[in-house]
């Protein structure tokens, strides 16, 4: 079984939070009957909107990794790792109805400075584009398309943090949706540096 810290609390299915001290086995048969456990106790279906919340932050993390695995590129690499580190953090938070992790956990966290790094990347990354006055078609290289689809994973992870009841932290909110931002940038940056020009709508 999960335990996080050796006191108890679950494991929360996609949700691989690296906040656990003990071994996790790989399969427990706890969500065989389609439910699955949060942070603190109590259990719901796995099509909760809670579930479905931390499972597109995880899908998220994981096509961030795909994009990252496709080609190493100077500046891309090293700004999507600690992202993905966030990310688990969002989830870890998503998964923690109850506030469990606040007083244990400082890392499964997003923070104001977070939120602040993210805004001063974007700014970064849009001084060296073009202003875009049209919408674009998604595609480009191989990266830049795969940052697009990053892009349209964490707006899906958005919309499934907004309908939570109750509201989780805005600091969420904030991250995801700045996120959202720079993905978009970043793309438009790694087809600039790759010499490819965008198609307007």
């Amino acid at each position: 079984e999960r335990k996080l810290n050796n006191e108890g609390g679950r494991c929360p299915d996609q949700c691989l939070c690296p906040v656990y001290s003990v071994p996790m086995k790989i399969y427990t048969k706890t969500g065989d009957a389609g439910s699955t456990g949060l942070f603190g106790g109590g259990r719901v279906p796995k099509d909760d909107i809670r579930v479905q919340a931390y499972g597109d932050v995880d899908e998220l993390n994981a096509v961030i990794g795909m994009a990252r695995s496709i080609e190493t590129l100077p500046r891309i690499d090293e700004v999507l790792v600690p992202i993905q580190r966030d990310l688990f953090a969002v989830g870890a938070q998503l998964a923690d109805p109850s506030d469990r992790l606040a007083a244990r956990v400082t890392k499964a966290f997003v923070t104001d400075a977070d939120i602040v790094r993210l805004e001063g990347l974007i700014d970064v990354f849009d001084a060296e584009l073009a202003p875009l006055r049209k919408f674009i078609l998604a595609g480009g290289s191989g990266p830049g398309s795969a940052l697009h689809v990053c892009r349209t994973v964490c707006r899906r992870a958005e919309r499934r943090v907004v309908e939570l009841t109750p509201p989780v932290d805005p600091l969420i909110g904030r991250y995801v949706n700045r996120l959202s931002d720079l993905l978009f940038v970043m793309s438009r940056v790694v087809n600039h540096r790759a010499g490819l020009p965008e198609t307007e709508w």
